[in-house]
């Protein structure tokens, strides 16, 4: 059944005609009645340790210290300014705000333009081994401007109004094993439990602010120097992302991209993770709101591409160093995600003292997917580890050992129903992309030892193979309608049938194949973008109250289908389609809302970044990503 629309031709700014679909009637988008800051007015800086999200108007709402997936002391993303915030902001209303990175940076400058002159905000997170540090310079571009700051400090979610006391070099914030401590020239003073200060920039000053962590029951950390740390920091980037190799279609946005994963990356391990916040909606009052700060097995393969692809191939290193030591061990104890460190226990709570983004309850912290029964990983893994041989990075001996584990517990386990790539909190059942990644774990064991001289039963796993891919063909495949379905016995559609040809399951030229992603523009595709699957069914598959945005992720598999087909121009339309929707600092959310127009869901989103490198490189290559990996 196709989604219900209104349709209409849209020309968007790069000139790409594209059928619009909208929900009711034309018009503004509904709001609600709610008037709030949406996802994609937020800047994300970070160190590679912990990140923290910048609104236009020069509010960080949003920063959990040491580490991304610590509690929180800013959380008012979540529930307004009362659960913590730091603000610097002009006190007259700007009558302009602009931002941008610096080039090749995750450094943000947002400028406010008001009656009384121009100022310039720069917020950036130094790169250090010890005590995490915001660093924020205030600068008079033009005239004199009068300045507000207001820094509320609420530890652990918002929960804990911390004890603060002002010592020779600053004002130490401290609640239970946490400390802040802000230094700045500026003269502040408290008022309702806030700290504030009122001051004036001329053209020509600059006036820095500090905020470090440190552990409560020590002595904080020596003051820093900002200009010097803001110029090292820009030095670390400016190199960083000149390593980029990529050409082609998109070369801008393949290098916020990747300066994006990085800034998600938790450097002491080398883990990505999947965003740097937890319960932003999937869609605006619903309960889709889950926890990200956590690394996904699920990503491996595709973030291992998106690194290759680039040039980056230290990052590519580390990111399969950290899988092959979260999986060590037991294979029928893998999970499907795990904390930065490779944590296994992430026990999923509600918050209910937060109200959440625009008043979507429940705040979820940690993530009980982590132990779910979720067949596709298992292909994930070995795919990743076999691409890595590919690539010339050798897993370390014990990965081999690891990977025969994998393969003879899937051996005995990949007939069993699971919960599947979107992660159910229905009924488990046989999803037919699961079957295709058990199918994607045997091959790459057969070819491992086929082609890298690998010790393993490759006759016994290629039965394997087979049997799995005789019993998806035979399961999977709706006669009546034409076309895979998501799972065994249902005439329903899933975006993530896509990667039966993306893996190399079967051929782009398989009529079956070729009737599936027909199947799926036909049915799935909205305003251009395509859910995960049918929304007014999505109840009845996972559990959960229906209603959210398109899966960018799903979206550029399917430029990437396109692309394979031979369909370059359609591909390259839906491509710059999916960059439009980007915000203005080049960051895309987890999903799309067609119908407002807006982001949804956590943000910036790693895998939704991933897609757009590997499609662009697809685009712009023979031989990218999606060509190597089904073959």
């Amino acid at each position: 059944m196709a989604v219900e629309a209104h349709s209409r031709f849209i020309l968007n700014g790069r000139g790409h005609v594209y059928l619009s679909f909208r929900g009711g009637a034309e018009g503004p988008p509904e709001t609600n009645g709610i008037n709030s800051v949406m996802i994609e007015d937020y800047g994300f800086i970070g160190d590679m340790e912990t990140s923290a999200l910048v609104s236009r108007d020069g509010s960080i709402d949003w920063l959990c210290f040491p580490r991304i997936d610590s509690p929180s002391c800013f959380a008012a993303l979540l529930g307004g300014e009362e659960f913590g915030r730091w603000l610097i902001t002009p006190v007259a209303e700007p009558r302009s705000k602009s931002r941008r990175y610096r080039e090749g940076t995750l450094i943000l400058e947002s400028d406010f333009e008001n009656d009384e002159g121009n100022v310039r905000l720069t917020d950036c997170m130094p790169l250090r081994e010890s005590h995490p540090t915001v660093v924020r310079t205030v600068t008079g571009m033009r005239g004199s401007v009068r300045m507000r700051m207001e820094l509320l400090i609420r530890f652990d979610y918002g929960s804990t109004i911390p004890w603060v006391r002002r010592v020779e070099e600053g004002l130490i914030c401290i609640g239970g094993p946490n400390a802040l401590i802000l230094r700045t020239g500026v003269p502040t003073r408290g008022q309702n439990l806030t700290t504030v200060a009122d001051f004036t920039i001329a053209e020509g000053e600059c006036i820095p602010f500090t905020l470090a962590w440190f552990p409560s029951n020590e002595e904080p950390p020596a003051p820093v120097e900002a200009d010097g740390e803001i110029a090292a920091t820009e030095e670390f980037w400016r190199g960083w992302s000149s390593q980029c190799r990529f050409k082609g279609e998109g070369e801008e946005a393949v290098i916020r991209s990747l300066i994006t994963l990085k800034g998600l990356t938790y450097a002491p391990t080398g883990g990505i993770l999947a965003a740097a916040t937890t319960s932003l909606p999937e869609k605006i009052g619903g309960v889709r709101n889950w926890d990200y700060r956590y690394c996904w097995l699920r990503d491996a393969t595709f973030t291992l591409y998106a690194l290759l692809g680039s040039g980056y191939r230290d990052e590519a290193t580390a990111w399969r160093d950290w899988l092959v030591r979260a999986i060590a061990g037991s294979a029928s104890q893998m999970q499907t995600l795990y904390g930065a460190q490779g944590e296994r226990r992430i026990n999923e709570f509600e918050l209910p003292e937060l109200p959440g983004f625009e008043g979507s309850a429940p705040v979820r912290i940690g993530n009980a997917a982590a132990m779910q029964f979720q067949l596709d990983v298992y292909g994930e893994v070995m795919d990743c580890l076999y691409q890595c041989r590919r690539a010339g990075i050798h897993p370390e001996e014990a990965a081999w050992r690891i990977e025969n584990g994998l393969m003879e517990f899937l051996e005995s386990n990949w007939s069993k129903q699971d919960e599947g790539i979107w992660e159910v909190r229905g009924e488990r059942r046989h999803f037919t992309h699961s079957k295709v990644m058990a199918w994607v774990a045997m091959d790459r064991a057969v070819k491992s030892i086929e082609n890298f001289g690998m010790d393993g039963d490759a006759r016994r796993w290629k039965a394997v193979r087979q049997e799995i891919h005789d019993d998806v063909c035979r399961n999977a495949y709706h006669t009546g309608k034409g076309c895979f379905t998501q799972y065994y016995g249902s005439d329903q559609l899933d975006a993530a049938l896509l990667m039966i040809p993306l893996v190399g399951f079967l051929p782009m030229s398989d009529p079956r194949v070729l009737r599936t992603i027909a199947a799926v523009e036909r049915e799935l595709m909205v305003d251009g973008f395509v859910y995960r699957y049918h929304p007014g069914h999505s109840g009845e598959v996972d559990g959960l109250p229906p209603g959210e945005g398109v899966f960018l992720p799903c979206s550029f598999w399917l430029a990437d289908c396109l692309n394979m087909a031979g369909r370059r121009e359609d591909a390259l339309v839906m491509f710059h389609r999916l960059l439009d929707i980007r915000n203005d600092l080049g960051l895309l959310a987890e999903e799309y809302d067609p119908v407002a127009r807006r982001l949804v869901g956590n943000f910036p989103q790693a895998f939704s970044h991933v897609g757009l490198i590997n499609t662009a490189t697809n685009l712009a290559h023979g031989n990218g990503p999606a060509k190597q990996r089904c073959h």
